[in-house]
């Protein structure tokens, strides 16, 4: 059973808007785990059972689901609270389009980091072209993180800020129109 502290659950999120058809048991599957997936050791185990499948059947069709696109990615979510982290926030960078891809692969890199991507800007009012989320205990530590993405972007850090979280938001993965 995974520690709730670790994660609040597995999401599973979609990567396309394109429309893909799906059998009957690949749209079981997607139900049995659009709000994530089961919170006990062996969760392919689990789902096989429900839908009378074998695991590797399970397996092999949430596989042709990410490659097609309908899934992005299997991932835990941490509850960064639980686990004693408080400052957590948004970094927002203005950095030269044409770095963007290197810088935001070196920042996403950081395990302080746990996602880091690229955003249109939205001139004046917001330059910021590269985004990455940091968790820290407290202010104080987020700023010397923040201080090392500086250094580590250097002279192409044009400006940046960092958005502090205010409230958990409700994290959901794919979901089928109902």
């Amino acid at each position: 059973m995974m520690d709730k502290a670790v994660a609040d659950k597995v999401i599973i999120e979609p990567e396309t808007e394109e429309k893909v058809i799906l059998d009957d048991i690949d749209r079981k599957i997607v139900d049995i785990t659009q709000s994530g997936l089961p919170l006990v050791s062996r969760p392919y185990n689990d789902i096989a059972l429900r839908l009378g499948i074998e695991v590797s059947d399970v397996i092999a069709r949430m596989k042709s689901m990410q490659d097609s696109g309908v899934i992005r990615r299997i991932a835990a979510v941490p509850n960064h609270y639980a686990l004693g982290y408080k400052a957590n926030g948004m970094t927002v960078w203005d950095v030269p389009d044409d770095r963007i891809h290197e810088l935001g692969e070196k920042v996403g890199q950081l395990d302080f980091v746990s996602h880091c991507y690229q955003r249109p800007r939205f001139l004046p009012e917001w330059p910021y072209n590269l985004f990455a989320m940091v968790h820290a205990h407290d202010r104080a530590e987020a700023s010397l993180l923040v201080k090392k993405i500086a250094e580590l972007i250097g002279e192409d850090d044009r400006g940046h800020d960092i958005l502090f979280s205010t409230q958990i938001l409700k994290k959901t993965g794919l979901r089928f129109n109902q």
